[in-house]
């Protein structure tokens, strides 16, 4: 494939740090560094580190591991590490094709690095509708104009993918005739931030032959990729690109902990590098303490250890999900319509009764009754009103759910009233 297509002017202007590159030379033990203006670590008070589980193990962390996690480091994160999860994919996904791995700072980082390198100012980029709002806040300071693609149950409307990019620029719902065909999909394959929704593998091979026909690169955020709550997880974009076309997202996050804001990307050597190239003049590196506390740990379990794990977090969010889905079904029959999320923390929620604008109802009168809900507008790529709220599962009791889901059927009832619309509870 040629990249270069794929590669913004910004991307493309940014050099490798001079010190920066030395990076890879400094933890050689033949080799004697006056350049790099590294802090002697004789001066640092940390000794060393103890890490205790749940379980009651004690992980006493290696001492030049955490020796090492306390000086600056490679911009690609730990080797260790770094090496762990291109194993981790490796055994996961099986890509069909070579692929580099870099570190960041939580998905977000390199989600907005992502971001960042492919998109010139003016250009459009694929998204879908909804779409996570971190994302599109985000996209926003990047000036760029949202083209987005139907979804349904299953993810991804292939139709409308492709009626989009067939029929550019007449498609564009921007309205612009002389704007440059979308070279980027960014998606939420698995369990989508707001609605809950995972593509099946029908679907996404569906819009993966696509992305293929018109060049288009796959952003493949999939946070919640180890929150599928099957007897066996749907295979990624990543796992079927034969092509060289997707980037991948993953996050420690939602599986590990969200404060040590560990992620990695995943892709070709070539956008890889352009993103490794931004961190390198930017933040440097991920935080090394975080990544030594990872591993530490992968290290321990092994991979076999770590996909134990991800099975009972996704038991626990499937648990809670069945929970929430019961006490929907109670208070919000004849209120809302939903689907049933596979994966993931999220239930996008229709309202009825009439509603139309939930961001009103949210802010001016599910407040009022202590009870608090996402506006479906966060997630819009333009910011239309909307009947829709995302409400998550992963963080109440039950007894939370059944209390905070009745305050807000007393909402929607109040609202049905003034609309002059009749709640029928009658399958409650």
């Amino acid at each position: 494939m040629d990249y270069s297509k794929h590669i913004s002017e910004h991307s493309k202007a940014r050099n490798p740090s001079a010190i920066r590159a030395l990076m890879p030379y400094l933890n050689r033990k033949d080799m004697i560094s006056l350049g790099a203006g590294q802090p002697n670590p004789a001066t640092f008070p940390f000794a060393g580190l103890t890490l205790t589980l749940k379980t009651g193990e004690k992980i006493d962390m290696d001492g030049a591991l955490f020796n090492r996690a306390l000086s600056y480091d490679l911009s690609t994160g730990q080797p260790l590490l770094n090496e762990w999860l291109c194993e981790l994919q490796r055994k996961e996904h099986n890509p069909p094709v070579k692929f580099d791995l870099a570190i960041g700072s939580g998905s977000q980082d390199l989600l907005t690095k992502a971001l960042e390198m492919m998109i010139n100012e003016g250009d459009a980029i694929l998204v879908e509708t909804p779409t996570y709002t971190g994302a599109l806040s985000f996209l926003e300071t990047l000036k760029c104009d949202l083209s987005d693609v139907a979804t349904d149950e299953h993810g991804i409307i292939p139709e409308s993918l492709e009626n989009m990019l067939a029929n550019w620029p007449e498609s564009n719902p921007n309205g612009k005739k002389d704007q440059p065909r979308p070279h980027c999909l960014y998606t939420i394959p698995s369990g989508g931030n707001p609605t809950g929704v995972s593509a099946s593998l029908e679907r996404k091979q569906a819009v993966y032959k696509i992305c293929s026909k018109y060049d288009v690169i796959i952003l493949e955020d999939d946070a919640y990729y180890y929150l599928q709550f099957g007897e066996k997880r749907t295979p990624s974009y990543f796992s079927m690109d034969v092509d060289g076309r997707v980037l991948r997202c993953d996050s420690m996050s939602k599986i590990l902990s969200s404060g040590l804001r560990l992620g990695w990307i995943t892709g070709p050597q070539p956008l890889i590098e352009r993103i490794t190239m931004h961190t390198m003049v930017t933040n440097l590196q991920p935080s090394g303490v975080p990544q030594a506390m990872t591993y530490a740990l992968l290290e321990k379990w092994g991979h076999d250890g770590f996909f134990a794990h991800v099975q009972r977090v996704a038991d626990f969010y499937r648990e809670k999900r069945d929970q929430f889905v019961e006490s929907l079904q109670r208070y919000m029959t004849g209120r809302a319509e939903w689907t049933v999320p596979h994966a993931g923390m999220f239930v996008w929620l229709r309202l009825l009764g009439g509603i139309t604008d939930s961001y009103d109802l949210v802010m001016q009168k599910a407040l009022k009754e202590n009870v608090l809900a996402i506006p479906g507008l966060a997630f819009m790529p333009h910011k239309t009103k909307n009947e829709y709220i995302r409400v998550s599962f992963s963080n109440v009791t039950k007894e939370e759910m059944d209390e905070a889901l009745r305050r807000l059927a007393v909402v929607v009832d109040r609202e049905a009233v003034l609309n002059g619309v009749k709640i029928n509870t009658n399958d409650a």
